[in-house]
């Protein structure tokens, strides 16, 4: 496996747990700039990219949690 990959459902758990803790304060953090008289766009922009590819990245993980089923 590569270092980018977790090799164990425990630490993958960890990441989980993880990305989606970034995931929310990256939330907070666009609801709380979209308030301002004038946000800066290329930031925003750049939180609303890395909070899609965490969200992929989380959906990826969740669905490597869970079991396959016997065929």
């Amino acid at each position: 496996m590569s270092n980018d990959t977790p090799d164990t459902d425990e630490t993958r758990s960890a990441l989980l747990m993880r990305l989606r803790a970034e995931h929310r304060d990256l939330d907070r953090t666009i609801a709380e700039l979209q308030t301002t008289p004038a946000p800066e766009a290329l930031a925003m922009q750049r939180m609303k990219k890395r909070k899609l590819q965490l969200k992929d990245c989380i959906a990826r993980l969740e669905s490597d949690l869970i079991p396959d089923e016997p065929a």
